[in-house]
């Protein structure tokens, strides 16, 4: 048996493996090298499917790592489809469907795997999409999040940078804006899986920092998106990322704040603070993971192990893995230089993901 994390990077796909009473192992081999990788995510057959910021989405093939792309594939190569893709969502009662967010704002939709896609133009009637400004030179405004309702697939909601988030109730032929109270730099969302009601959001703090919004980087709404509360006001720091829900007790998150970007170049980084909540988010505690890097370094990355679901695995910006055996009381590093394989420690980790075999 074999636990398998597979990391998202701002160069390609890293998988790391520990054997049963052989250690920790990187591949050598990196799948997608020249490509960003934005967002990892699973299909049916459990096989990875990546968004990348200027190829499209590729699916992993097989689990070889060998051939020229080493077990990955392109399913629309040569065809129309997405190019800069942020997120990659995929349809709970249908997993052949797949939805994609993109640079500049724009959703897409394939209901054949990846094969053909079809842009979904009526994103673009918002009327404020066209106001909408991003204030990186080198990105534009772009779909970052897509999240779909676990109890209605009609119900999906679009992330937009730096434009609030818009929500479809008939499975993305119309969209309304939602801004009632939320930041408008908003990062993921997180849907309770048993009252679609409730709906928690990470944020850039774009709006705590410009003084227009109440709340700092997390939100909590208890109506479907329509109005947001502030969550972890405890906290100074205004800038969050990911979410990680418990597989088997939503109450449970982990997320992460910091001062935001880019002013982790300062001596102090990103003053980062790993925090989690046990009531759904109500209250929220931070972390002592005894890592001393956690501070400088932002945890921008983390997952629960989906068989094992008290293993909680968290990446930095900077490479450091670090996982939890008992729900998060207790952490170790695992040991190895990811900060030092191939230039990860300067682009960064996007995303992971937990598989057994």
């Amino acid at each position: 048996m074999g636990l398998h994390i597979y990391a998202g990077t701002g160069r390609g796909v890293v998988a790391i493996t520990e054997e049963n009473g052989s250690g920790w192992q990187i591949n050598e081999r990196r799948c997608l090298p020249e490509w960003e990788i934005t967002e990892l995510a699973v299909d049916d057959a459990g096989h990875l499917i990546a968004g990348t910021r200027g190829d499209g989405v590729w699916l992993q093939v097989d689990d070889s790592w060998e051939g020229r792309t080493g077990g990955w594939k392109k399913p629309s190569y040569g065809r129309r489809g997405p190019g800069k893709v942020h997120c990659v969502t995929v349809d709970p009662v249908d997993p052949k469907t797949i939805y994609v967010g993109t640079e500049p704002i724009g959703i897409w939709v394939t209901h054949d795997g990846g094969e053909n896609w079809e842009a979904m133009e009526s994103i673009l009637d918002l009327p404020t999409i066209p106001e909408i400004w991003y204030p990186v030179p080198s990105v534009e405004p772009h779909v970052r999040d897509i999240t779909i309702d676990p109890r209605n697939r009609d119900v999906m909601y679009a992330a937009l940078q730096v434009g609030y988030l818009a929500k479809s109730t008939d499975r993305g032929k119309t969209w309304r804006l939602l801004n009632g109270g939320i930041d408008a730099d908003v990062h993921t969302l997180t849907i309770h899986p048993a009252d679609s009601n409730a709906i928690l959001a990470t944020t850039g703090g774009h709006g705590h920092r410009k003084g227009e919004t109440e709340g700092k980087a997390l939100y909590i709404s208890r109506d479907a998106g329509e109005t947001w509360s502030p969550m972890a006001m405890e906290f100074e720091q205004d800038y969050s990322v990911a979410m990680a829900m418990h597989p088997g007790n939503p109450d449970i998150l982990i997320s992460a704040v910091a001062n935001g970007p880019p002013r982790w170049q300062r001596p102090t980084g990103a003053e980062a603070l790993l925090i989690a909540s046990k009531d759904g988010g109500a209250s929220w505690h931070a972390v002592e993971t005894g890592f001393e890097g956690i501070g400088p370094e932002f945890p921008g990355a983390m997952a629960f192990d989906p068989v094992n679901p008290d293993d909680i695995y968290v990446c930095t910006h900077k490479g450091n893995l670090l996982r939890s055996r008992d729900g998060g009381a207790d952490w170790e590093r695992i040991p190895l230089d990811l900060a030092g394989f191939g230039g990860l420690a300067e682009r960064g980790l996007s995303d992971i993901k937990i598989f057994h075999t």
